[in-house]
């Protein structure tokens, strides 16, 4: 699990869930509307309750694992369906589908991202580099006061889409050759792994940015521009 996602939490009894994401708890059912609800709620992070609850698994008495392997089983039930949901709602709009066969030319970028993109950024190719690298809180912001000048860091956004982000930006490192050649040159001038990461996830939300305000299909050429204004927003 990356190191922008949150931890999802789930206490379970006959009649509801206790459910903690970070500071933010709530209570639902334990049934099939109030399972759907919670699932509706996290979005993004329901695949990181089912890790959660095969963690749980591993060290629970053989008396409740039988009703949790039956909860994971459930839950890859409702993963597939809801994946199946958002792919047929994808390609029933010309808007979302011709969005997506965009965001899925570039290498790194899988259906999860695109279409956490497409339900989470919705400002994507609305805004300037400055304005979209802070939205999704992968701008570096100065921690100034008075006359103090603190280091400049990253923080805020939205965190489902910042935790698919990152792993867009992991994949691209490796996979895509613009980024994968900017990862290895930020490492090669000392940068920590984490801060080289962040960059990447700054410069390749650029290009998707520019991407999308043109409505181009990725090519390493036509992009280094944008690949090189993303390192200075």
């Amino acid at each position: 699990m990356s190191a922008s996602s949150q931890y999802v939490g789930i206490d379970m009894s006959k009649a509801e869930l206790e459910v903690a994401v970070g500071e933010e708890g709530w209570t639902v059912s334990n049934d099939e509307s109030g399972i759907e609800t919670l699932l509706e709620r996290l979005g993004g992070r329901a695949l990181e309750m089912t890790v959660a609850e095969k963690n749980r698994l591993k060290m629970a008495p053989k008396a409740v694992a039988k009703d949790i392997r039956t909860h994971i089983v459930w839950l890859h039930r409702r993963l597939k369906s809801v994946d199946s949901d958002l792919e047929r709602r994808i390609k029933a709009s010309p808007v979302w589908r011709a969005k997506e066969d965009l965001l899925r030319s570039v290498p790194g970028i899988g259906p999860v991202v695109s279409r956490t993109l497409i339900g989470e950024l919705p400002e994507l190719g609305h805004l300037n580099r400055h304005q979209i690298a802070a939205l999704a809180g992968v701008a570096p912001l100065n921690r100034d006061s008075g006359t103090m000048r603190g280091k400049r860091m990253v923080w805020g956004g939205r965190r489902t889409f910042r935790a698919a982000l990152y792993m867009a930006a992991l994949t691209a490192s490796r996979r895509n050759p613009t980024i994968r050649v900017f990862y290895e040159r930020l490492r090669e001038r000392g940068k920590p792994p984490k801060v080289a990461l962040t960059a990447c996830m700054r410069k390749l939300l650029v290009i998707l940015n520019a991407m999308v305000r043109d409505g181009s299909t990725w090519d390493a050429t036509t992009h280094t521009s944008e690949a090189r204004l993303a390192h200075n927003c």
